[in-house]
């Protein structure tokens, strides 16, 4: 199982690793199969990412995905950030094995569950 140089620049060198103190939303999802965990922290200001933290348990491949879907959607909209795909994180990684495509969903599914906690929250709040 091969990983491209970027894989293994986000594994070693993971980007926006941790945790928020207050973050406005946060979303968990795992992988019963293999085991990996992916938290994700937003902080949000008027529909804007402003930061974005992660916490992943689990391979090379989840924690590159997790590094780099936090360069990704830094910045964006909530709406744009939604509109990630698993595709452009694998895109923007160079490739990953077959086999750990499933990494990229996981990343996929956190973030949507962090923007879902978030809207929860604030339905029918002023903003």
């Amino acid at each position: 199982m091969l990983y491209s140089e970027k894989v293994i620049d986000h594994f070693q060198h993971p980007r926006n690793q941790g945790v928020l103190d207050k973050p406005s939303a946060v979303g968990q999802v795992g992988n019963p199969v293999c085991g990996d965990i992916m938290k994700i922290y937003l902080q949000i200001n008027n529909g804007i990412i402003e930061d974005i933290k992660f916490e992943t348990l689990g391979c090379a491949a989840a924690i590159a995905v997790s590094s780099a879907l936090t360069e990704l959607v830094k910045g964006k909209t909530l709406d744009e950030a939604y509109k990630i795909t698993k595709d452009k994180i694998v895109n923007d990684l160079g490739g990953l094995p077959p086999a750990k495509i499933h990494c990229s969903m996981l990343g996929v599914d956190a973030l949507h569950a962090a923007i879902d906690n978030y809207r929860q929250k604030t339905k029918g709040a002023v903003k």
